[in-house]
């Protein structure tokens, strides 16, 4: 058997490719493992720009983001497995064997340590229990868009899109661009759950409707779809009676939620976070089983993939550098109250020397707040926001080596509202 990996990458979007050249940088002998036949997860199909805005300045579509990691990875000529699955990893005491399968057949490698770059997926019509019958021309938003730009097919004249996440509204314009007729996208929450940038170029620039406080209840179709049956909701999001809708369309467009893809992480045993489906980490990304890291989409879903990249990047340098002798022990818990949905990472080590990156989300829209860390109720950190909404995640840096950081320190966040704003 060949020599150890130091760090295997699952997962060749752009958080894996950015932690695995971060981890060849620092000079660990990377393997890359990607399931597809190229490398760049779902950024190969999303042809809109709007990408690489916070990293490179510059307007970038998904393709032409991507391809300046593939170009760079390429050139440090990383060991890369495509097409290729992860069957099962046995945690050992120098570290994992991974045992895939391809077509070149079932094959096993160690590795020191492992970054889990697998993505995220959809919520399907089945998860959001739409009463009716089955037929075709239900789709999510994200393979209207595979059909759309990859395949080159269109999957509706006339549509109805459940959902105001950011691929959903992507796709109304899409489909409009090419022909189509969005009937409207309807919203259960009483905000939309994109982003504004959004909602203004693919919404209100082509006079889509936007219903709020509203949702598909029922189907109509035998072979294919031919109408649904929306209807308002109450402030619990059940179908107030009476209210009913019939929609006349031949497609449903679902885009209702992204979840972490964790399956490998949950048969290593790692502890997950309900307000992030993904795994809980430290400030190293590092999850509560050593050696195993976590970043991108996989670790919480991010608004904008400048932010998989450097969590990604930020997790392939902490695996580089990993030892063993690392103790979980001493990181700290942050402990966020009822303001936020969550925050990551979620616990910090107490020899950590260099400023942590944070990501964040408020349960609520809140303007005029104040984020808030405390450290055994002294205030370390502070930043005033005019405005916060939970569709959109912010990031903030912390220096915590100043603090005086112990083991059995209390950290608490909390968003504080200024009395009387909203």
């Amino acid at each position: 058997m060949e020599r150890p990996y130091d760090v295997t990458v699952i997962g060749g979007g752009p958080g894996g490719l950015a932690a695995a050249l971060k981890a060849d940088e620092a000079g660990a002998h990377v393997l890359l493992i990607e399931r597809e036949a190229r490398l760049g997860g779902i950024l190969k199909q999303c042809i809109h720009d709007g990408f690489g805005l916070i990293r490179y300045g510059e307007r970038l579509s998904g393709p032409e983001y991507v391809e300046r990691f593939t170009d760079s990875f390429r050139q440090r000529t990383i060991a890369c497995l495509l097409q290729t699955f992860v069957t099962a990893i046995d945690q050992r005491k120098d570290g994992f064997l991974l045992t895939v399968v391809n077509a070149h057949g079932v094959m096993e490698y160690r590795t020191k340590t492992i970054v889990l770059a697998t993505g995220c997926r959809e919520r399907t019509a089945r998860q959001v229990a739409i009463h009716g019958t089955r037929p075709a021309g239900i789709f999510t938003a994200g393979t209207a868009q595979h059909l759309v730009n990859l395949s080159g097919q269109m999957p509706t004249k006339r549509c109805v899109i459940l959902g105001s996440g950011d691929i959903g509204l992507i796709m109304a314009r899409r489909l409009t661009l090419e022909g189509a007729e969005v009937a409207g996208v309807y919203e259960v929450k009483p905000e939309p759950s994109g982003l504004r940038r959004n909602i203004a170029q693919c919404l209100e620039d082509y006079d889509i409707p936007l219903h709020l406080s509203q949702t598909v209840t029922r189907v109509f179709g035998d072979s294919r779809l031919e109408a649904v049956e929306v209807a308002r909701v109450d402030s619990s999001m059940r179908p107030v009676p009476g209210t009913e809708k019939i929609i006349g369309c031949d497609a449903l467009i679902l885009s209702v939620g992204l979840i972490p893809e964790n399956e490998i992480a949950e048969t290593l045993k790692v502890p997950m976070d309900r307000g992030t489906k993904g795994p809980v980490c430290n400030s190293d990304f590092m999850t509560c089983v050593p050696g195993v890291f976590s970043c991108g989409n996989a670790l919480h879903v991010s608004d904008l993939v400048d932010y998989v990249s450097e969590s990604g990047e930020l997790a392939g340098a902490a695996a580089a550098c990993y030892r063993p002798e690392a103790d979980c022990k001493e990181d700290v818990p942050l402990l966020p109250d009822g303001s936020l949905q969550y925050i990551v990472p979620q616990k910090i080590n107490v020899h950590d020397g260099k400023e942590t990156v944070l990501y964040f989300r408020s349960r609520e829209t809140v303007t005029d707040g104040t984020f808030v860390i405390e450290v055994d109720g002294k205030e370390l950190f502070v930043k005033h926001y005019r405005n916060l909404r939970p569709p959109e995640m912010e990031r903030i840096k912390v220096d915590f080596s100043g603090s005086g950081l112990r083991e059995d320190a209390r950290i608490t966040v909390r968003i504080r509202q200024k009395e009387g704003a909203r």
